[in-house]
């Protein structure tokens, strides 16, 4: 999609998406700790939402109890919006969602978020433990995210359902859909929600589901137009060269992935090159082919080209960089950036 025109980058919201990354030598205490820190210093930055994503079974993430991350991140802070980036609904009864949202709304009002998504967020085996069954693919995701809005606004579900949700009935909690491919794009579109889409891993099927969510938008109660944030990790130090060195984190966390070697978070290396084969390099370097790495010119101009392709209306910056004193560097540069024209 061609840009319409140029968006400011003052004009454009900047939030970001945690993983609580676990680095090797230390703990999921120690990633908890850094997670408040790091959203404490961002929302004194002028970031407007901090996100917490769910995944399973995987060393190097330690959101995998989303709802409970977000309820001590919410607890330390003040202003800064707090949500899940996502939560995998297949993986719960929508009720459990809808009183634990429910409790996080009323224990922080107007502060929290509830973002969706349909994939199991870890492997079959696991996401069989979690679901005791496979009765729950995610083909039945858009009976299950009515269900759960209905526990929420009860207007929505057709006659009167006896199962009500406590806290979570009558609050105004905004619910978005998350995706990397046109399935969620086009739901959110026919229901009129907002739209997040994971560039961060999926950049080929970008501007594809954003056109489409677009495309398929009909106005709601929620929204009257279609509102895109897009996911897309950046790595920014003082010099080119310090990024690059940096974003070696990101690089191994993949290739580990792809290699089913699931570890703790690696520092960064000065090469790549005795790590991976060309045909991995080749690989990583297409799903990871929208990361922004470098220096502050570096990252403002290739940023304000990515919101002129996508225009996106909000960007989620994901840093996965192992040195935390860096990881805060990273998000204080592109919050200086966001806030120039």
């Amino acid at each position: 999609m061609s840009a319409d025109h140029v968006k400011q980058l003052s004009d454009t919201k900047f939030s970001v998406l945690d993983l609580s990354p676990i680095i090797v030598g230390a703990t999921p205490s120690d990633a908890f700790k850094n997670t408040l820190d790091l959203a404490q210093h961002v929302e004194k930055m002028g970031y407007h939402r901090f996100w917490l994503a769910e995944h399973h079974n995987m060393p190097f993430i330690a959101s995998s109890a989303t709802s409970v991350v977000i309820g001590h991140v919410a607890g330390g802070t003040s202003t800064i919006r707090v949500g899940s980036g996502g939560i995998m609904l297949p993986n719960h009864a929508p009720l459990v969602i809808a009183e634990q949202f429910g409790t996080l709304e009323s224990l922080y009002p107007e502060r929290i978020d509830l973002g969706l998504g349909r994939a199991p967020g870890t492997d079959q085996r696991t996401a069989h433990a979690l679901r005791r069954n496979n009765r729950s693919d995610g083909q039945d995701f858009p009976e299950q995210l009515a269900e759960l809005r209905a526990y929420f606004d009860p207007s929505l579900a057709p006659g009167r359902n006896p199962v009500r949700a406590v806290p979570g009935e009558g609050l105004n909690i905004p619910v978005w859909l998350l995706g990397s491919s046109g399935f969620s794009a086009q739901l959110a579109g026919q229901l009129g929600l907002p739209f997040s889409f994971a560039s961060h891993f999926s950049p080929d099927n970008t501007l594809g589901a954003l056109d489409l969510y677009r495309r398929s938008f009909k106005p709601s109660n929620t929204l009257d137009k279609p509102y895109a944030m897009v996911g897309v990790n950046i790595v920014a130090a003082e010099t080119d060269e310090e990024a690059e060195r940096l974003a070696t984190t990101l690089q191994q966390q993949f290739l580990n992935l792809v290699r089913n070697n699931e570890v703790p978070l690696q520092p960064p290396v000065e090469s790549m090159d005795n790590l991976w084969t060309e045909y991995e390099k080749a690989a990583l370097r297409q799903q990871l082919g929208s990361s922004i790495i470098g220096s502050p010119a570096t990252v403002k101009e290739k940023l304000q080209k990515f919101i002129n392709e996508t225009q996106a209306d909000e960007i989620m910056v994901v840093g996965q960089i192992y040195d935390h004193a860096a990881r805060l560097r990273s998000f204080e540069i592109v919050a200086d950036i966001m806030k120039t024209n």
